[in-house]
């Protein structure tokens, strides 16, 4: 493929010098993307010389077109020549937590415990617009960790262009028997239909579960902060993963998420916690760090999506650990017998904006390119709930929404690695929300 070498006017989108720049585009009638190199997460290939017609006011793709050569037909002002670029659909970051900053930074403990609200929705706001820096038009949000149901006020606040930021599915307070202050507690058969109904009933797009955790985390507790007594001889498994659950009573939560068409997340790493979360049908398998040959057939054969979160693997026991080379190990094994991938960071406990880190770390388990940019964007959004999110997005054809990633270089041809991280341009709802690498004011009326 040729790539045209991008002029300065290409780099502005300027087509002609009656048009106007990426920081005030705001077409009111439909209008045209013009690419050399668009991928295709359905088909997982390049497509050369693709066209997509905008709706501004729906903000999906009303038509595509493939050109007959790189040349472009007269434009309009309001056409975006986004040919020098690479092309992806928004990338959809399956596993975050807004509220989190780095634990490199600041442990989760003392987030939770000393930082304030306010400080922690500012932080959150900062965390969305570094998601859109990235490429990241979806965020499928897994927690508040300690603050309740302030993620539904974000994603409103987004969806009502108050704030930039991504396409925010959330679930607000997790199901588990324990850690009072990040779940929302719940035992028996009853009390979980009750908790997973409290949850849809306050707003969330997901319901998140603790399929396993370490529950007896106050028999050798931690130092609860820095300069108290560390436990002199603590066993050998200090705080091992159990499961959380009777199998009926994660049975009753998934059937009252599937109820109110709500997809479930399933924190689960032993082999014990994923089979048995599978068998009741959840969406997909958080970390899965502790899995074996035997999960993988039943997440294959349960058609559940798998999220790695290799990047919280990495930042938590180094890239050379034993245990992080059986976490890509098990990535790979999990794409080879067929399991659907998702693409998920657990991001917030290391930073928002470094969300690609975790498409590098699929790749180095092994992944193909192609599969690793489906898992980041239709497997997104397979796992926030494909048919029941309400919008289509994750691939760029008709009907579906016109969110997309223009990237510098060429990753056809010069690799994932080195070009995932060069964001020029993001769209999404078919409005320019990044331009020259930077955020696109919203107009404020308020």
């Amino acid at each position: 493929m040729t790539k045209r070498t991008p002029t300065h006017e290409a780099a502005l989108h300027l087509p002609h010098p009656s048009s106007s720049s990426p920081s005030t585009h705001r077409p009111t009638t439909p209008y045209w993307i013009h690419t050399t190199s668009l991928f295709n997460s359905k088909t997982l290939t390049f497509n050369h010389n693709i066209s997509l017609q905008i709706s501004p006011t729906s903000g999906l793709i009303l038509r595509t077109l493939t050109r007959p050569s790189a040349s472009l037909p007269p434009l309009s002002p309001s056409d975006l020549d986004l040919t020098p670029y690479t092309i992806l659909p928004g990338l959809v970051d399956a596993h975050t937590h807004i509220f989190l900053h780095a634990y490199a930074h600041t442990p989760s403990l003392p987030q939770e415990r000393d930082e304030s609200l306010p400080a922690r929705i500012l932080r959150a706001s900062v965390h969305c617009r570094r998601a859109l820096l990235a490429g990241y038009t979806t965020y499928r949000d897994l927690g508040t960790e300690g603050l309740g149901s302030a993620d539904l006020g974000v994603r409103d606040s987004i969806n009502r262009g108050l704030i930039p930021g991504p396409r925010l599915f959330v679930e607000n307070a997790m199901g588990g028997t324990t850690v009072p202050r990040l779940s929302d507690p719940c035992d028996g058969e009853e009390g979980c239909r009750a908790g997973v109904r409290r949850r849809i009933g306050a707003g969330a797009d997901v319901v998140k579960v603790y399929a396993e955790y370490r529950r007896r985390a106050l028999r050798w507790p931690q130092p609860a902060w820095k300069g108290a007594e560390e436990i002199e001889f603590p066993p050998r498994q200090r705080n091992p993963n159990s499961v959380m659950w009777s199998q009926r009573e994660m049975d009753v939560i998934v059937e009252e998420a599937v109820r109110a068409k709500a997809p479930v997340a399933a924190h689960a790493s032993t082999e014990e916690a994923i089979v048995m979360a599978c068998k009741a049908g959840v969406t997909t398998i958080e970390h899965g760090f502790g899995g074996t040959e035997r999960a993988i057939g039943v997440m294959k054969e349960c058609g559940v999506i798998f999220v790695p979160t290799l990047s919280v693997g990495e930042a938590e026991l180094g890239l050379e650990s034993e245990e992080m080379g059986r976490a890509l190990g098990f990535t790979k094994k999990a794409w080879e017998k067929g399991v659907r991938l998702a693409c998920g960071g657990d991001t917030g406990a290391f930073p928002h904006g470094e969300n690609a880190r975790e498409l590098e770390l699929m790749v180095k388990a092994g992944v193909p390119v192609g599969e690793v940019l489906r898992a980041a964007t239709l497997g997104g959004w397979e796992a926030c709930g494909g048919e029941w999110c309400g919008h289509d997005f994750g691939w760029l054809g008709e009907g579906w929404v016109a969110d997309l990633v223009a990237l510098e270089g060429d990753l056809e041809k010069e690799g994932l690695e080195e070009v995932i991280r060069k964001v020029r341009y993001v769209v999404k709802d078919g409005r320019v929300v990044v331009a020259d690498g930077r955020i696109v004011e919203l107009p404020y009326a308020g």
